[in-house]
């Protein structure tokens, strides 16, 4: 239990995980399956952030008087994945929104069956 506790970040990013990854798997909505690619997105992001991050270390900066640093690659690997999500966002949402227009459903069985009629119609 003690380990669990020092270590809440990332017991809340595997929990962040899940639920994302549930939603994406159980809800039919393609609004609902975004939403939960995006908890998915910030639970790894968390993840990533805790890892790189030292308790009482100092900035990536050479100095004399530095025992130890605080890893610098996790803090860009989260800035780059957050500009990637919310330009993956950005285009599934803008997609959701066509396939809405042309089927007016989300479903995706019915999207799938929307398409068949329409592809054998013309």
């Amino acid at each position: 239990m003690k380990a669990l506790l020092d270590n809440y970040e990332e017991a809340v990013a595997v929990i962040l995980f899940g639920i994302g990854f549930v939603t994406l798997l159980f809800h039919q909505n393609l609004i609902k399956k975004i939403i939960g690619m995006n908890i998915m997105d910030t639970g790894l992001y968390l993840f990533l952030a805790s890892m790189g991050y030292v308790e009482g270390g100092s900035a990536p900066i050479y100095t004399e008087n530095a025992d130890f640093y605080i890893n610098p690659i996790p803090a860009g690997l989260v800035l780059t994945g957050t500009v990637v999500s919310v330009s993956e966002t950005a285009s599934t949402l803008s997609l959701a929104g066509r396939h809405y227009k042309r089927y007016q459903t989300l479903h995706p069985a019915e999207l799938y069956q929307r398409q068949g009629q329409r592809t054998v119609r013309g």
